[in-house]
């Protein structure tokens, strides 16, 4: 079964004819012109193809109305459901960009190899991402940034970084 890759989360329905408001989780919400099929996920694990019939912008979200959702009763059945697309169609990136959820779960280590933890996921701050970095109940809050994290290694889901004095210590 081929990865599939979240694009939205739907929030709750939204209007009258089965419409839903979704938060995005795409860093390209562009992708939803020409988009038609998708995948929706429910909690459980539970897929389900879709047919986008229409979408437009709300503010940061996206409301969207798929085929045979035509009221607000069937919407409901949609809340907290994840759009995905398969990984194949995921957005190109450039040379040192990464998705989110290719750095999630990636080991992170010091330059010499010294285990850090590691990574929950990548939080946005407005400027440099952080990473959120786990290890034994203990969080480590690492800037994302070329010069501290010297090597990305998606395929082999490890992170190397030279962290400045005092980032490690509590």
């Amino acid at each position: 079964m081929e990865e599939l890759v979240a694009i939205a989360k739907i929030v709750k329905p939204r209007g009258l004819r089965g419409e839903v408001l979704a938060d995005l989780l795409t860093d390209f919400p562009e992708r939803f012109e020409g988009l038609e099929k998708v995948v929706a996920v429910s909690a459980d694990g539970t897929r389900a193809d879709l047919k986008i019939e229409d979408f437009w912008f709300q503010k940061d979200r996206i409301v969207l109305r798929f085929d045979e959702f035509d009221s607000v009763e069937k919407a409901q059945a949609l809340r907290d459901v994840e759009i995905c697309i398969p990984e194949s169609d995921a957005a190109e990136l450039d040379e040192g960009e990464f998705f989110d959820w290719q750095l999630e779960g990636c080991a992170v280590e010091t330059l010499e190899g010294e285990t850090i933890g590691t990574v929950r996921e990548l939080m946005r701050t407005g400027g440099t991402e952080i990473l959120v970095v786990e290890n034994e109940g203990r969080e480590y809050l690492i800037p994302f940034a070329e010069s501290i994290c010297t090597e990305v290694d998606i395929e082999g889901k490890k992170i190397r970084v030279d962290p400045p004095e005092g980032l490690l210590e509590f």
